[in-house]
């Protein structure tokens, strides 16, 4: 589709984002000495770290999602912090306050935790949604408002939540605005029994496996904007647009799902499904992006963004099973 030999500036490109993925397969390397398999759901979240996207996480309780942004968080040089979401949180608890000096007479801002490079939202769904909410502001705008006084957030800032099945005892359901703020929704599953033996022979000796840096803030940032430059041909952009488009009007496009969906995509799904698989182009050493680019990570883009109905949910239908059918039906250009 691209002839990058008479491109010198894909050429260049290609040059830059083999130098980036090499750093990012250092992190990688580094998080594998602790992560045992869950190969996918690495790259996945060094390709949101590419894109500047905020990541869910969604699987049982015990299946090292914690681990698994703990650990990505200390190959990286930048100010990380876990917040554990329960029942009795309060959005201030999060974002901050104001506390009255009585001696001054003034008012001083307490800024809440939120204020780190690497948020770890642990358990998000177990607060209430007025607690989820208050990280909209941070998510999408990337400040925060406290008390009228507006703080700007120092980038990388990137929310990495985890989350239990909604049908776990103690779960809120994430309001569908702060689920559409989030660029990927990942999936994990157990291990195979091959990686149980491995996580059985790492974590019961007397060695603590421990990564090492391999990248500090500053890298990261300016992976992220390299990211935007990678090239993506109006046909990438048209394929897109029409993926998105058929999850809001499937009969247009020949598929027969009449009342399995609610709502569509949001115009952030064309978004994310771009610049992702702009990182998936980069994270694979070229300057360019390719149709396989999008469709390797429409699923974890897409999933969270399409509503079923109750019929549909009543079938066994999921969202998987939506997408699957229309990136069968978008003709590939």
């Amino acid at each position: 589709m691209i002839d990058t030999s008479k491109n010198k500036e894909i050429k260049k490109l290609g040059l830059q984002a083999t130098s980036h993925a090499n750093k990012l397969n250092k992190v990688l390397d580094e998080t594998r000495k602790v992560i045992v398999g869950q190969e996918g759901i690495l790259k996945k979240l060094a390709i949101a770290l590419i894109a500047d996207g905020h990541v869910l996480l969604e699987g049982v309780p015990g299946l090292a999602k914690t681990l698994m942004v703990k650990t990505l968080s200390e190959t990286i040089n930048a100010s990380f912090c876990r917040i554990q979401f329960t029942p009795d949180l309060l959005p201030a608890d999060i974002t901050g306050t104001k506390i009255y000096n009585q001696t001054k007479a003034t008012f001083s801002t307490q800024k809440g935790p939120i204020f780190h490079n690497l948020i770890l939202a642990d358990e998000i769904n177990r607060a209430p949604p007025k607690v989820q909410s208050a990280l909209l502001e941070a998510m999408q705008e990337r400040q925060v408002s406290i008390y009228g006084e507006t703080f700007r957030l120092q980038r990388p800032f990137l929310v990495l939540a985890t989350q239990n099945p909604i049908e776990t005892e103690g779960t809120y359901r994430l309001p569908e605005a702060q689920v559409d703020r989030f660029a990927f929704k990942l999936l994990i599953n157990y291990p195979d029994k091959k990686e149980e033996e491995q996580i059985i022979q790492r974590y019961t000796k007397n060695v603590e496996p421990k990564p090492r840096l391999a990248m500090n803030a500053s890298e990261v940032t300016k992976i992220q904007q390299f990211n935007r430059s990678i090239y993506a041909d109006e046909k990438i952009e048209k394929y897109v647009a029409e993926i998105v488009d058929a999850t809001r009007h499937p009969e247009e496009y020949g598929l027969d799902m009449n009342g399995l969906i609610e709502y569509g995509a949001s115009p952030r799904a064309s978004i994310w499904l771009v610049l992702a698989g702009k990182a998936n182009a980069l994270l694979n050493s070229r300057g360019y992006a390719l149709p396989e680019d999008i469709k390797a990570i429409a699923p974890d883009v897409l999933r969270h963004r399409i509503m079923l109905t109750y019929e549909a949910e009543a079938e066994g239908i999921t969202s998987d099973k939506i997408i699957q059918q229309v990136l069968s039906k978008i003709r590939v250009p």
